[in-house]
């Protein structure tokens, strides 16, 4: 397995983890009698934990390898996707869940220490490029493989699919050729104490927090949007799915282009021009997302947007750090996923329209990342 295609697998564990079971929440509501708040706490509670859980592996990768951390991270993986298999209510999915967020953490920080550990410069953009062209295919097809099981079977065999999934993973670590790093030494308060010196890197930490919004419109919509969809536009849960590739379809675009921008292109440029996409898709949305059709057009254009952000703002940010990769790695992702779960769990209330709070979010997504972008190139102005 190559370094790309094994680093590639490793960023998908969050999407494979979430996306595939998407098409059972409405099912899950209604089999256990619980409101929408309730079933996408499954959802919520999985994020959280798999952002702390970043918090860990990354410094501890730092200190004793990547190897050994993933081959534990993706065994409590597959145990907690069993469990979820077994798990008959809302509590017990719950709680399998977050075991199953322990151990898709090791994966999710380390493809982006590995991606660090193994490209360089250009390269590295590149490939973070690349992987972000080939990402989205998982919530795309992800879903349709979710239907496709909820149309032959219950939705306990979805997860039964991941841990076989993540059994690819294991074989790929196995045979993954670690790359030389220095690793910290010292007690684990001292690995722990590294963060510290992480987050007091000031362009490292304006740029992880407020890029990170840039998802948060994401988010909320992949929180609602079976609740969009199946219940109140009335679509099968064969035509969510589609509905939803379409919108991952946005992603891969978005990442291709800014593959090929990032040869002619500043990486600030292309943020900035993808900044205003957000921006002006969720505009859009707010005024046209009352429709199928126009709450999966408006919504392209939005996660296109992002498609085309994500891994220059991701470049950037690692660009700021010499060292502690692994722990900036978990910083930034902890970042980046704990806001989506405190947008998921926002639109999960009884919203009047949730297309137009996923299109506030996606204003706020935009302005934010605007502002900081806008301040930065300032102050870069003001030393030269």
């Amino acid at each position: 397995m190559s370094n790309f295609v094994f680093i590639t697998l490793l960023a998908a564990f969050p999407a494979l983890s979430t996306d595939m079971y998407l098409p059972a929440l409405p099912i899950i509501q209604e089999q256990m009698g619980i409101p929408l708040a309730t079933a996408n706490l499954s959802l919520v509670l999985f994020f959280v934990f798999f952002s702390f859980f970043l918090l860990i592996y990354g410094p501890l990768s730092d200190r004793i390898g990547r190897r050994p951390v993933l081959l534990g991270g993706i065994c409590i993986y597959i145990v907690g996707s069993l469990l979820c298999a077994l798990s008959q209510g809302i509590w017990v999915l719950v709680t399998a869940r977050i075991v199953q967020a322990a151990g898709a953490a090791s994966a999710s920080a380390l493809s982006m220490a590995l991606a660090k550990d193994v490209y360089t410069g250009v390269e590295r953009q590149k490939v973070l490029a690349y992987i972000g062209v080939i990402i989205p295919l998982c919530p795309m097809i992800a879903p349709l493989l979710g239907s496709f099981v909820l149309e032959y079977a219950s939705w306990h065999w979805i997860f039964v699919c991941q841990a076989v999934l993540a059994s690819l993973a294991m074989y790929g670590t196995i045979t993954f050729k670690e790359p030389e790093f220095e690793k910290v030494q010292g007690s684990v308060w001292k690995v722990v104490a590294r963060y510290g010196a992480v987050l007091s890197n000031v362009p490292f930490s304006v740029c992880c927090f407020t890029f990170s919004f840039m998802g948060i419109g994401f988010f909320g919509f992949l929180a609602g949007s079976a609740d969009i969809y199946v219940l109140s536009f009335g679509l099968t849960e064969q035509q969510y799915a589609m509905f939803f590739g379409f919108n991952a379809l946005g992603f891969m675009l978005g990442s291709f282009l800014c593959s090929r921008l990032c040869i002619d292109m500043t990486s600030s440029d292309i943020l900035q021009c993808s900044l205003i996409g957000i921006l002006v898709a969720s505009v859009a949305l707010y005024f046209f997302g009352d429709t199928p059709v126009g709450f999966a057009l408006t919504m392209f254009a939005m996660t296109f947007s992002i498609g085309v952000s994500r891994p220059v703002s991701n470049h950037m940010i690692l660009e700021t750090v010499d060292s502690d990769v692994g722990t900036a790695a978990s910083i930034l992702t902890f970042t980046y996923f704990i806001l989506g779960a405190i947008a998921m769990q926002f639109i999960s209330f009884d919203w009047n329209s949730k297309p137009e709070v996923i299109a506030q979010m996606g204003v706020a997504a935009g302005i934010i990342p605007i502002v900081a972008l806008f301040i930065m190139r300032k102050r870069l102005h003001h030393k030269v």
